[in-house]
């Protein structure tokens, strides 16, 4: 059996790795841009994907890449602490099962482990995609053709793949009402200053977060409300225009950003399709359940998300029923999340000072004992059956 995935990113690698070390399938990664993305921003790494990474192998790397996070504090525009979430705590109330990673150093590895039989394909992606007596057949951007029994849409919120076979990505995106961006700068006496704390602006409409990464740089987090979808010309522009008014570290950060090419810049917003595949074509990962960020948990629920597809495909007769079985097992996890996302959107950027003060409050509560377990809980969403158990469950 033949796999194309289109995207390398947490979910089309995740999903590669599992097809051809686990299933044996011959497996072809295309990735349109050139390079790996060393964009990206830091991520709490727990839930299904957790259990996931641990079962593929990978979990020991990734907690070697992770950082010691100690609290998550919320300071005014003269630095000084209105709120903080201890993340020991927050930890235990999870079992000890989290880790604080960058997002980039969750794709590398992820990318270096897999297998060197596994083709990856960079600054290439799908020009046409016809069907074909046996299976899928994918004209590429470079002219080459792939005949394939399966083709894999892991190429994002922005997907290729959904928009040749699915529709156009109105139809696809649910926009959430707000921009984020991440960056990375050097900084010695901003490195310093933060240790090893997540620090964030407790601030209304916007809120810029900073943390020191173990090679000396300072990296930056970004989100702001924003009624309008498009994605500015000039990233770096934009975030001094949404950003200059804060105070603390960020006029540093600002006067430190980078050109707009070398700054992860998107909107914020969920994917909404009735279906998930269409004959031998599947999407996975962002392209058919973001939750957003406001959500927490995407990278996580990528893996996890891989994973079960690849085991419904391992257990069923044909290809269309692993693909019935993956979408009919994973899609109501992915919507409870993106329904606890839009919820709870309103407390992640606050839209007035009561609501700031609310924040505080609640964030007070959450040291309390036995506070931080509901906390985890509402993050994570209503109780779902174990990574196991979906993966137990035939197509």
């Amino acid at each position: 059996m033949r796999a194309v995935i289109c995207g390398a990113g947490i979910a089309g690698l995740a999903l590669a790795g599992r097809l051809h070390n686990v299933l044996g399938w011959e497996v072809v990664v295309l990735e349109k841009a050139p390079r790996p993305r060393t964009e990206g921003y830091m991520i709490d790494f727990f839930g299904p994907g957790y259990d996931a990474a641990e079962a593929m192998g990978v979990l020991p790397w990734l907690e070697e890449l992770g950082y010691p996070v100690c609290e998550a504090v919320f300071l005014d525009d003269a630095g000084q602490c209105r709120a903080r979430l201890d993340y020991e705590r927050f930890a235990r109330s999870l079992d000890g099962r989290l880790l604080s990673i960058m997002r980039p150093d969750l794709e590398l590895a992820l990318r270096e482990r897999l297998s060197f039989a596994v083709g990856l394909r960079l600054g290439v992606g799908p020009a046409r995609i016809d069907p074909s007596p046996d299976g899928i057949r994918v004209t590429l951007t470079d002219g080459d053709v792939l005949d394939a029994d399966l083709l894999v849409g892991a190429d994002g919120l922005h997907s290729t793949v959904r928009g040749m076979v699915f529709g156009e990505e109105q139809r696809c995106v649910r926009y959430l009402g707000y921009h984020t961006a991440a960056f990375t700068f050097d900084d010695s006496e901003v490195h310093a200053e933060l240790g090893d704390r997540f620090c964030l602006t407790d601030t209304v409409d916007r809120q810029m977060g900073l943390y020191a990464l173990r090679d000396g740089r300072v990296a930056a987090f970004a989100v702001h409300r924003s009624a309008d979808p498009r994605r500015p010309e000039d990233a770096r522009a934009a975030l001094r225009r949404e950003y200059g008014s804060l105070g603390w570290l960020v006029p540093r950060a600002l006067a430190a950003c980078p050109q707009h090419g070398r700054i992860y810049y998107d909107q914020v917003a969920q994917s909404n399709l009735p279906s998930w595949s269409r004959g031998r074509v599947v999407l996975v990962g962002d392209a058919c359940q973001a939750v957003s960020l406001l959500a927490g948990q995407g990278a996580s629920l990528a893996i996890a998300g891989a994973y079960v597809l690849a085991d419904q495909l391992a257990g069923a007769r044909r290809v269309e029923d692993a693909l019935h079985g993956y979408e009919r097992l994973w899609r109501p996890v992915i919507r409870d999340r993106q329904r606890v996302a839009r919820r709870t959107a309103r407390w992640f950027v606050p839209d007035s000072a009561r609501r700031l003060r609310v924040r505080r409050a609640a964030l007070r509560l959450a040291g309390l004992p036995g506070a931080s377990r509901l906390a985890s809980t509402s993050l994570a969403g209503r109780q779902r059956p174990s990574l196991r158990q979906l993966a137990a469950v035939p197509a």
